[in-house]
């Protein structure tokens, strides 16, 4: 894949993050999620890739925007997998809260881990602590291997965690340990990325969360050179079926980086709404602020992209 394709996938996250940037806290989240797909959908229909999502905003007869199995790009050029969330966090958007985001991943045709949209168990780290962490081991052990590799205490870590039940445990556990905690009303993808970031506050992310945020977390931590593992968790015996008639049969398989996301992988986001790692669109008379970042494996290069748009002279999405 061109290495300039990048630049034009972020522009896709950038029509969905102004297109929805005027329904931030106006309480309509399935508004916002249809107006950030109608953006993104038209934007990659401009690009130049023969694109198949893989992970989209639903099944064909769900939806009729950015589904599993649909073509996007114009056909011609580098053929593509592709993992769509148009707005990740629409009830985030819906309320104003942080963490909302456009997200889109491309990897070579057949090296991105395709999954139903069940639930997945993650753990997450940046560059640092490529290598040392493991999804069998226990959270505190986990804790330990970081704190060594980065030359801290584990009392200078703090862990990013959805704020949910199902976590107790692994908050006692974690606080136990020594560390601290940041606990997610949503926008665990946000947090995943933060944990990359060497000016994030944000070490390690662990818990169960949707799973195809985790598909595109990985490809994000993937081309920054961080680490994750995954395991899914199926939330009933339908989710289980899906999983076996996706071809995945060891629902207790340990899932490393690499097998979540392939050789040459493409990321791009755009903050919807200010959160742990990018900040939200503001606009102005004329026109919009927006922050982004665009990655790539292959390199490595992880580039920020603060755009200022003017719609006198673009579309207003």
């Amino acid at each position: 894949m061109d290495r300039n394709l990048a630049l034009e996938v972020v522009r896709a996250t950038e029509a969905a993050a102004l297109a929805v940037g005027r329904l931030i806290g106006k309480g309509d989240e399935r508004l916002a999620d249809r107006t950030a797909g109608e953006a993104m959908r038209n934007a990659l229909n401009s690009i130049s890739v023969d694109g198949k999502i893989v992970i989209g905003e639903g099944e064909e007869g769900e939806t009729d925007l950015l589904y599993t199995g649909q073509i996007v790009g114009v056909g011609s050029g580098p053929e593509v997998d592709v993992a769509v969330d148009a707005l990740e966090g629409p009830l985030i958007c819906a309320t104003g809260g942080p963490n909302a985001l456009s997200c889109i991943a491309m990897v070579e045709r057949g090296k991105l881990l395709q999954c139903p949209n069940t639930y997945m168990e993650k753990i997450a780290v940046g560059p640092i602590g490529r290598g040392v962490i493991d999804l069998d081991r226990s959270p505190t052990d986990n804790l330990r291997a970081l704190a060594e590799a980065k030359k801290v205490y584990v009392e200078d870590l703090r862990v990013a965690i959805l704020d949910r039940p199902r976590h107790e445990a692994l908050v006692a556990e974690v606080r136990r340990a020594g560390a601290g905690i940041k606990l997610l009303s949503a926008g665990d993808l946000s947090a995943a990325l933060a944990t990359t970031h060497p000016e994030s506050e944000i070490d390690m992310l662990i818990g169960i969360g949707g799973a195809h945020q985790g598909v595109l977390a990985a490809a994000a931590i993937r081309s920054a050179g961080g680490d994750m593992q995954c395991r899914l968790k199926p939330r009933n015996e339908q989710e289980a079926e899906q999983c076996l008639a996706a071809g995945i049969l060891d629902l207790n398989r340990r899932y490393t980086l690499e097998e979540i996301a392939g050789d040459n992988v493409m990321f791009a986001a755009t903050g919807v709404t200010t959160g742990d790692y990018l900040r939200g669109v503001r606009f102005f008379s004329g026109g919009a602020l927006t922050n982004s970042v665009v990655m790539r494996s292959k390199t490595r290069t992880v580039r920020f992209i603060n755009a200022i748009h003017h719609f006198d002279f673009k579309p207003e999405y």
